[in-house]
């Protein structure tokens, strides 16, 4: 009976792990290209769903969570300061992408 506990036990915990969902978050350069879809993404608007959706499935990812546009504080180290990343009066912006599995 004992056994049989253990086993139980031992399978519940299994089937949790691999329930997890693996989530990734990813920070992209938001490239202003005329046609609205950065800004979809930069602002969380509807419209930038499906282009979340393919960014995820294209890197192996079932679904995408969620998208936002970053501040480049948010981002430690990688990205330079504003002054730096400036030219012409065009800075960049970027956007998360959270990816789920």
């Amino acid at each position: 009976m004992r056994s049989l506990l253990a086993l139980i036990s031992c399978a519940s915990i299994v089937a949790a792990c691999s329930a997890s969902a693996e989530t990734r978050v990813f920070i992209i350069a938001n490239q202003a290209d005329g046609h609205g879809v950065d800004q979809c993404l930069a602002k969380g608007e509807k419209c930038g769903a499906q282009v979340a959706r393919t960014y995820c499935q294209s890197r192996d990812f079932a679904q995408a969570a969620a998208y936002r546009r970053v501040d480049p504080d948010e981002i430690t180290g990688s990205v330079p300061k504003t002054g730096a990343n400036c030219s012409h009066g065009h800075c960049d912006e970027y956007v998360a992408i959270t990816c789920q599995r």
